[in-house]
């Protein structure tokens, strides 16, 4: 069996997360596992020595969306090694088992998940996919993660980053962290509720990946956030809107802190990125949710 790759199967790292479950739902894809299952399904290694096995299958598309869970622990050194060495080496192994294969069937393009936190803090400033990379913990991953896959251009894939906003779901991710405290009453703005909240509805990361695997005019860095960015009390009022439950007890950047450990607050929470989605607003990408309200409506209303 050799067919030219277009016929070929979209091969995902990560199948089993948010994204990934998400995407599984709108198109067939195959989920790449880790370790041998023994039933001849496509497997991998993502650790330092990694290697990817899919037997003869031919691919089409690789989706890369694996990586350890950046709030799912307080920020050890253990951990952010974790952090930092999954997305690292996951992708090193990808790009070297892509290098491996012979040029003719190889996939036509290579569509890997980094991060708005490439960007840092950057308080006021607009930020768009030529901007330069800010400072601090998780940009200095995501520019590491981004250099790995970029390696992919050099043998020929078109090769899309994309750098996803915090993404609102009803079956996970900060949206579901949330939703217990405003219920109860007690939810409100984190810190001074200043910063830029980078939001995208899931159904719009989901459209945002169909398109970079589907159109060839998409490459290099996008920007995965909705047009309607909002700043985090902001945010908080629409999530109390859309509950009926009021949205005035602050969480102070003192008590995130203590909470989460210093830095992993002041990088995921209380930093602000005022990220705009210039390269797919270039193409006239239809978002199907660009505006908060609809969306929080959508997902919890």
């Amino acid at each position: 069996m050799d067919p030219h790759p277009s016929d070929g199967i979209t091969l995902v790292t990560g199948s089993s997360g948010l994204v990934g479950t998400a995407l599984g739902r709108a198109r067939p894809i195959v989920g790449l596992q880790r370790g041998a299952p023994g039933d001849g399904s496509p497997w991998w290694d993502p650790g330092p020595d990694g290697a990817v096995h899919v037997g003869d299958l031919p691919v089409r598309a690789v989706v890369h969306l694996a990586g350890a869970g950046v709030a799912d622990h307080r920020w050890t050194d253990t951990w952010k090694a974790a952090i930092r060495d999954s997305r690292v080496h996951g992708s090193r192994a990808l790009v070297r088992w892509l290098a491996s294969l012979p040029a003719e069937r190889r996939p036509e393009c290579l569509v890997a998940a980094s991060a708005i936190g490439f960007y840092g803090d950057r308080g006021e400033e607009r930020l768009v996919e030529g901007s330069p990379a800010g400072q601090g913990f998780l940009a200095e991953v995501c520019q590491a993660w981004e250099d790995e896959v970029r390696a992919a251009e050099d043998l020929g894939i078109r090769t899309v980053r994309v750098r996803i906003g915090i993404v609102l779901s009803r079956e996970g991710g900060a949206l579901d962290k949330m939703l217990l405290p405003f219920k109860l009453g007690g939810g409100g703005p984190m810190g001074s509720g200043r910063q830029w909240f980078p939001w995208i509805h899931i159904d719009d990361i989901v459209g945002i990946f169909e398109r970079a695997l589907d159109d060839s005019r998409v490459s290099g860095a996008v920007n995965a956030v909705a047009p309607g960015i909002v700043r985090q009390g902001e945010f908080a009022k629409a999530l109390g809107r859309a509950l009926h439950r009021p949205a005035v007890v602050p969480t102070p950047a003192f008590a995130l802190k203590l909470a989460m450990g210093a830095e992993l607050a002041e990088e995921a929470l209380l930093a602000s990125a005022r990220v705009e989605p210039a390269a797919l607003s270039a193409l006239g990408h239809p978002f199907r949710w660009p505006e908060l309200d609809p969306a929080l409506g959508d997902l919890v209303g």
